[in-house]
């Protein structure tokens, strides 16, 4: 997709989830934050802006190039790297780690034996340091079972959703594509942090690009989860 993946309307509301999570977790300049998954770095780019020190990563080297090139043009203290989140090996590091939008989270239900997202969130753990903050989007079980569209399957016993659809490069040429999303219920997300040895500060009910703090209801798209690694 390149490019055109900040076509989709779910992007445009980057500067609202950016200054809320700045707020929740009192980032400021000078801090470290690393986004896991960070696709072309809406939000890697959007906390820079505020004086953070940024760090993207994602598996797409298209998307790097891309985050590479905004943060150089905007001329704000953001680097991006490709790698993987099922490998990533950093530990202690970083005062806010993030993924947003089923970036490194989510998207891994089909793996061999189901536990690929719980490993990612033990990584993204691991590279907070002491008394940092972890947050973490999600999609809803609940909102996506009330409201399965007519191209979607959903696994009841692997709560991983099936979407046939089509993407668009930059060209405008557009491809069939098969999209697999886990989604998950606030009690298993809590348990998930828990075991990752995070304590659960806030679950929330959100939509992309208003992010605010809703109780779980079970007509919002997402939840987003706030933890802290103890110390």
């Amino acid at each position: 997709m390149g490019p055109s993946y900040l076509r989709y309307s779910f992007t445009k509301g980057t500067q609202q989830e950016v200054s809320f999570l700045a707020e929740v977790t009192s980032i400021g300049p000078g801090a470290r934050l690393l986004d896991v998954g960070c696709g072309p770095g809406r939000h890697t780019l959007g906390f820079a802006s505020l004086g953070v020190l940024a760090d993207g990563i994602d598996i797409s080297q298209t998307f790097v190039d891309l985050g590479v090139a905004a943060a150089l043009a905007e001329h704000v203290p953001a680097t991006f790297q490709r790698r993987d989140a099922r490998s990533l090996d950093i530990a202690g590091e970083y005062d806010v780690v993030i993924s947003l939008c089923q970036g490194g989270f989510g998207l891994l239900g089909r793996e061999a034996d189901g536990r690929a997202d719980a490993d990612v969130l033990n990584r993204m753990a691991l590279a907070l340091k002491p008394g940092g903050h972890l947050v973490l989007s999600a999609f809803s079980a609940y909102f996506q079972l009330r409201h399965l569209e007519s191209s979607d399957t959903f696994d009841a016993e692997t709560a991983v959703n099936h979407e046939a659809t089509e993407v668009m490069d930059a060209s405008g040429a557009r491809k069939a594509a098969d999209l697999w999303t886990t989604c998950f219920t606030p009690r298993e997300l809590r348990l998930m942090a828990e075991r990752a040895g995070l304590v659960v500060e806030e679950l929330w009910s959100v939509t992309p690009g208003a992010y605010g703090r809703n109780r779980p209801v079970v007509d919002l798209p997402e939840f987003l989860l706030i933890a802290r690694r103890p110390g």
